[in-house]
């Protein structure tokens, strides 16, 4: 069931996807899609560790507001161009604090995937009393900015997006999921509908699709952030990273970890960027552990984490 917060006059669509009582957990997800990309299986993995787990959809995806179109180009100039489109990434932090206020959470733990992990990387710093501990999963260092970003992408993995043209039909919508999957999985691995059928149906039961409006990416990618440095986060935080994601060098990885204080670096063999199954219990594992950390130093720095 979809519920709405609000920023301003932004509204933000999010969903409990269960495990009331538990730690409360929160899912960031990436560039250009909606909270329907997390997998039910991970979902299930992470209720049945002990976490209350919620999903919402960023500012101009999903059932969020999408923003009035402006000339912004395509999502790569936007990404280099010096002057915000439409919003800041400050505007993003804040979207995801105003879910905690709704749901009526002093804090949580978060996980944000791709994008959603850099959104997470920003709350951190932005909002410190409000994140008990950090976890991201293919993301690129808070600290990068502009031409620097391109040196953790792949970029020859980029053609291969613009290559997409699918219509705007049912059949459509599961035929460019599969297609994003294979681009975003590990090389070679096998993909098919089965993979990514349970995501579009439910993008297709709520009327929104993921990764059909290049403007509204280029509005998210083209946000610019003026906060603090990866060096400012207090809260424990957990770096993983597919050893074989096409599209994000590991060094992405490193670079977070290595200037997030105490923050610990995992980097999965065999694993690419998109979230298959065969990482689900291993990833619900590393965010069980890291939240039990959490709880074991529930003051830093003065800031208390529950």
């Amino acid at each position: 069931m979809t519920h709405f917060a609000h920023n301003g006059e932004i509204q933000i669509a999010f969903e409990d996807l269960g495990g009331a009582g538990g730690d409360p957990l929160l899912l960031i997800m990436g560039l250009g899609t909606t909270r329907f990309w997390w997998p039910d299986g991970l979902v299930a993995e992470l209720v049945g560790r002990g976490f209350h787990v919620v999903a919402y959809d960023q500012r101009d995806a999903g059932e969020s507001s999408h923003l009035p179109n402006r000339r912004v180009g395509l999502p790569i100039k936007a990404l280099l161009q010096r002057k915000a489109p439409a919003y800041s990434v400050e505007d993003f932090t804040d979207d995801a604090i105003a879910v905690l206020d709704a749901l009526g959470w002093k804090g949580a733990h978060l996980f944000g995937h791709s994008m959603g992990g850099l959104i997470a990387q920003r709350i951190a710093i932005r909002h410190p009393q409000r994140v008990l501990s950090l976890a991201t999963s293919s993301a690129v260092p808070s600290d990068a900015k502009g031409l620097s970003i391109l040196r953790y992408l792949r970029l020859a993995c980029l053609p291969r997006f613009a290559r997409l043209h699918y219509p705007e039909t049912p059949q459509g919508n599961l035929d460019l999921a599969v297609a994003i999957a294979r681009i975003l999985a590990t090389p070679g691995q096998h993909i098919d509908e089965h993979d990514v059928r349970e995501l579009v149906d439910k993008e297709a039961a709520h009327q929104v699709a993921s990764f059909r409006d290049s403007k509204a990416q280029s509005r998210q990618i083209g946000a610019k952030w003026h906060g603090g440095l990866l060096a400012q986060i207090t809260a424990p935080t957990l770096v993983l990273h597919g050893e074989r994601d096409p599209l994000l060098r590991a060094a992405s990885a490193r670079d977070i970890a290595a200037a997030v204080p105490g923050a610990r670096l995992h980097l999965v063999p065999g694993v690419g960027h998109f979230l298959t199954r065969d990482v689900w219990a291993t990833y619900a594992d590393e965010l069980r552990a890291l939240a039990n950390r959490a709880d074991e130093q529930p003051q830093i720095n003065g800031v208390t984490r529950r």
